[in-house]
């Protein structure tokens, strides 16, 4: 057996990274030694917004070893000595060890830990700083569990998977798991994407007040940050609840796809602004307490989600960093090379005492940072800093994000357009997704644009919305959704809103992709038809299922236009099918030009008579495709060498089955991204529906001509 009491060295890291070597020596220090490293750090070169926002100094900063400012808060009959809650991570997730430390360095610092769902350890049970959770599948949860700790918290949704629910791999369902969870060894836990006892604000009050009369114990509602936070929070604290913990885009996870991590819900700084405001107009902000979770990497983020309007901060993977994380992104694997995620079967275990002595050091060194910077800001508390939002300054930010933070800053409209297109992290993905068919499933916190990596295009600013308690979310695990398009009125049916452009593939992969689209219902275009596919061909020559021309115009088919803004006043009327909008051949980007061909449409009444294909070389996945149909879009032509992309050095043999399981597995994630939104039929309710987008600090002419609203707007 391999025990773990030491740090192992962080590996190189090959891609961006929220979680950098720098941000990991950081906490090893706190960690090694319980005494301050670094406060007010910066990040000059970062596109998160709470990177962007710094406090207004007008001293050199200091350091010292016995800061004066006071941490101490109550809540809810609740003592804490810092406000600090250690996230909500599971027995399951973690490997038994690691929960034990979390629960025990929270009882020896009096903060708070979570359990997360699946039950509870027994070792867990017998510590008294806890927050038991009740989540949608209520795994190995009864009376007893729900009156363990000091507090129940009600999952409705998390950070790096809003809208659908847990996942647990099957191959870390060992028999503790099983036990713990009540569920067969082996087989994968996943939870409901909604509770199917709470589909509204009332069903949730109810359940709160359930849980208040069962078990004594204050209530907490978990959610992700979505396009509606500021409502829902409002909601939660007018049913009663004593609080709500509230998880940004990025945080960290065991098991999520990728495609809903890194391209569903908002940051947390935008959320805790947004519910803060919302909650003191109606009068909701006193004895409610904001949780505020999802990338809190150092003592200077806690107190700038504070001054934004938090009471207290959750670190989960900063905690797991301190127990000797190294980043690795293989937590749903089961084979974690620190112990601490690795499926529990007797080979790796993490000394449980190495785990709290780290953790112990953590906390304190934390606490201190954030006391030092109390003591800079002339604060004598942390009550002093909830909601001081006159401290802080924007260096380069939107207008929107500026009002919506609520602070004074300098406005800049950023290039959207900044980063590789086909990055490492990408490539990789895809390649995952052509091989498996499936969903690509990761863990911990997003890595993607614009927080991390530097955004490609437009659409990398965007992220569409996550149903929770106002809506159902829909569950594609046992459900169906509704994937499937119509287009010329009826007559052609594609089963997924994906056409591959095949026009300058060799043969070889142009069979492939007719084949494929053939046995899925899907689409090609090119430019002459292959005869025995013709069924899919959307082809210039009129011998498939529709044609397509540059010039001439033909009654039921498609004229291929420029993305240029300047040509939509020009096709308005034109007796044709559609348009097929090429960002090729144009000099706008397919975004503006397809949102505003869609809305000219709509504004002379004419809209269903065309369909709108968003065609162009520099799409890369489905989520691409998802946010242009939500712009839009009737179908998305893309491009066939993402295939080529997805294969990179790999064999190039049976490229049919690869065309086939890379058709699949975009179907599937569409249906993922539908689901989570709470759509069950994707072309009805998604296209041109971009309430279900929102913008993450885009410059405010693109985010305007989208017609988008800002996140975190109410």
């Amino acid at each position: 057996m391999l025990v773990y009491n030491k740090y192992l060295p962080v590996p190189k890291q090959f891609n961006d990274e929220f979680w950098t070597v720098e941000k990991v020596e950081h906490i090893r220090y706190l960690s090694l030694t319980g005494k301050p490293y670094k406060i007010f750090n910066e990040d000059m070169n970062s596109l998160r917004v709470l990177d962007k926002v710094r406090f207004k100094l007008d001293k050199a900063t200091s350091i010292s070893l016995t800061p004066k400012a006071n941490l101490e808060l109550e809540f809810s009959g609740i003592y804490m000595k810092s406000p600090l809650y250690l996230g909500d991570m599971s027995y399951g997730a973690l490997s038994g060890n690691p929960n034990i430390a979390i629960a025990t360095a929270a009882d020896l610092t009096e903060t708070l830990a979570g359990t997360g769902e699946g039950g509870l350890h027994p070792e867990v049970a017998k510590h008294k700083r806890i927050f038991v959770q009740w989540a949608s599948a209520r795994f190995g949860v009864d009376i007893r569990v729900l009156t363990a700790g000091m507090g129940v918290v009600i999952k409705i949704g998390q950070g790096a998977k809003p809208g659908i629910g847990g996942h647990l791999p099957g191959n870390k369902v060992t028999e503790p798991i099983s036990v713990t969870r009540r569920i067969p060894i082996g087989i994968d836990a996943i939870s409901p994407a909604p509770h199917h006892d709470i589909y509204s604000i009332e069903d949730l009050g109810q359940r709160i007040e359930a849980l208040k009369e069962a078990t004594g114990k204050p209530v907490f509602v978990k959610v992700a940050a979505t396009n509606y936070i500021p409502y829902i929070v409002s909601g939660i604290a007018r049913m009663g609840a004593d609080g709500v913990i509230i998880d940004g885009h990025g945080a960290g996870t065991g098991a999520t796809p990728v495609v809903i991590r890194d391209n569903v819900g908002i940051p947390i700084e935008l959320a805790v602004a947004s519910a803060d405001k919302i909650l003191r107009r109606e009068g909701l902000r006193d004895k409610f307490t904001i949780i505020a979770a999802g990338r809190v990497s150092s003592a200077t983020d806690a107190a700038k989600l504070i001054a934004l309007g938090a009471d207290v901060v959750s670190v989960g993977t900063g905690a797991l960093i301190a127990m000797g994380c190294v980043m690795v992104h293989k937590c749903h694997v089961g084979s974690c090379p620190t112990g601490l995620t690795a499926k529990i079967d007797g080979t790796r275990v993490v000394d449980v005492e190495f785990g709290v002595k780290m953790l112990v050091n953590f906390i304190n060194g934390f606490s201190m940072e954030l006391a030092n910077i109390l003591d800079n800001l002339g604060l004598n508390s942390i009550k002093e800093l909830r909601g001081k939002r006159e401290l802080l300054y924007g260096h380069g930010l939107s207008k929107d994000t500026l009002e919506i933070l609520g602070i004074e800053g300098t406005e800049d409209e950023v290039n959207p357009k900044l980063g590789e297109l086909w990055n490492r992290r990408v490539i990789a993905y895809m390649h995952e997704l052509m091989n498996k068919g499936n969903p690509v499933i990761t863990s911990m916190g997003s890595t993607a644009p614009p927080d991390v990596e530097k955004p490609a295009r437009i659409i990398d600013w965007l992220r569409s919305d996550g149903a929770q308690v106002t809506r159902p979310s829909i569950d594609p695990y046992r459900e169906d959704v509704d994937t499937s398009f119509y287009l010329k009125g009826g007559e052609i049916y594609l089963s997924l809103p994906i056409i591959f452009d095949i026009t300058e593939a060799s043969l070889e992969y142009k069979e492939a992709f007719a084949w494929s689209a053939l046995a899925l219902s899907s689409a090609v275009f090119d430019y002459e038809t292959i005869d025995k596919y013709a069924e899919v061909f959307i082809s210039s020559d009129g011998k498939g299922i529709a044609r397509w021309s540059k010039s001439d115009i033909y009654e039921n088919s498609y004229l291929l236009i420029p993305a240029d803004e300047n040509v939509i006043d020009e096709v308005i009327g034109m007796g044709v099918q559609g348009f097929i909008v090429d960002e090729d051949s144009g000099n706008s980007d397919l975004e503006l030009v397809v949102s505003a061909l869609d809305t000219k449409l709509k504004e002379v009444g004419v809209r269903n008579h065309y369909d709108i294909l968003a065609k162009s070389g520099r799409l890369r996945h489905s989520a691409d495709a998802f946010k242009l149909v939500l712009l839009g879009a009737d179908s998305v032509i893309m491009p066939y060498f993402i295939l080529e992309k997805a294969i990179g050095e790999g064999n190039k043999g049976n490229l049919k089955e690869k065309a086939f399981s890379l058709i699949a597995g975009m179907k599937k994630e569409i249906a993922l991204l539908a689901g989570a939104a709470g759509v069950y039929s994707v072309q009805s309710t998604l296209t041109g529906n971009r309430e279900l987008l929102r913008s993450i600090n885009l410059s405010y002419p693109i985010r305007k001509a989208l017609r988008i609203k800002p996140a975190g707007s109410l």
